[in-house]
């Protein structure tokens, strides 16, 4: 699970702030008086999977720290249409400037929790788990792979340094599965330590030069759901060997069946590049 820390997202949030804020928020400043309080409530107008409550609580903070955030919920949790969130407790500026930023965050992390929720929930009958992307937006993977998880899923590797994946290109470049994985296990058997190796098939036949390879995890990508059922049962008639992940053509319609063919991880890129944000609204009172 990809955790989040402070260090991390206070670039991010002070980036998002300045954006917005500019050289000052006008309107909050030329109608609230100076020494006006107020507090805030963070509602639900959709059913949906909670995500980024401390990423809003520190977009306050940043803005002014007199401002106090409670929850009402923890991320992960499932809201209905109605229910509320959090509260926000400040300078009536503060809230007002702080607004947006915070409902950004939250909305878009709440969204993607919210998507993989529903593709959990669709496959909890069988053993599969879904995995995220590479595909989130510039800057936002530590927050999107947080969300990911704290709606039921889990995290592929985090970049290109973490795991080796040999994919549909570093195979025609390097001129085969063979050779490919030839020249990282140089690297992996000495001073890379104990990296896992990928490999990204098409059909059987590549899906053999991979077992010959001895790698430990293949991706089958866009591969029909009856070939992979074959693989998987190659798998259990040899008594075991490579994880194996299905990956392309994803969606809550087609992953019952992937699921149902036995692989053990299905990696869904609309997590996070289609996740649609929650609504969720911050109303004074």
């Amino acid at each position: 699970m990809t955790d989040l820390n402070r260090q991390d997202v206070q670039p991010l949030i002070d980036t998002a702030l300045a954006e917005d804020i500019g050289p000052g928020d006008i309107t909050s400043e030329w109608t609230v008086p100076v020494d006006k309080t107020s507090s805030a409530r963070f509602v639900a107008k959709a059913a949906g999977t909670v995500a980024g409550l401390d990423v809003a609580e520190w977009v306050f903070d940043t803005v002014d720290k007199k401002t106090t955030f409670r929850t009402q919920v923890a991320d992960g949790d499932i809201v209905r249409s109605g229910d509320q969130i959090a509260t926000v407790v400040g300078p009536a500026r503060a809230l007002l400037t702080g607004e947006r930023t915070a409902l950004n965050f939250l909305q878009r992390m709440s969204g993607v929790a919210t998507l993989t929720s529903r593709f959990v929930r669709t496959i909890a009958h069988t053993n599969a788990k879904i995995l995220d992307t590479r595909k989130t937006i510039p800057g936002w993977r530590r927050l999107d792979k947080y969300a990911v998880s704290s709606g039921g899923g889990q995290n592929h590797r985090f970049g290109l340094f973490d795991m080796v994946l040999i994919k549909e290109n570093h195979i025609e470049a390097a001129e085969g599965i063979g050779p490919a994985v030839f020249g990282v296990r140089e690297h992996v058997n000495g001073k890379e330590g104990n990296l896992k190796i990928e490999v990204e098939v098409k059909n059987l036949v590549e899906f053999e030069e991979a077992l010959m390879a001895d790698v430990d995890w293949v991706m089958f990508d866009n591969m029909d759901v009856d070939t992979m059922a074959k693989a998987v049962q190659q798998i259990k008639e040899d008594g075991g060997g490579p994880l194996l992940e299905a990956s392309g053509n994803v969606t809550l319609t087609t992953v019952k069946e992937i699921a149902e063919s036995g692989v053990d991880y299905i990696s869904v890129g609309s997590l996070t590049h289609s996740a649609v944000a929650l609504d969720i609204s911050m109303l004074f009172r």
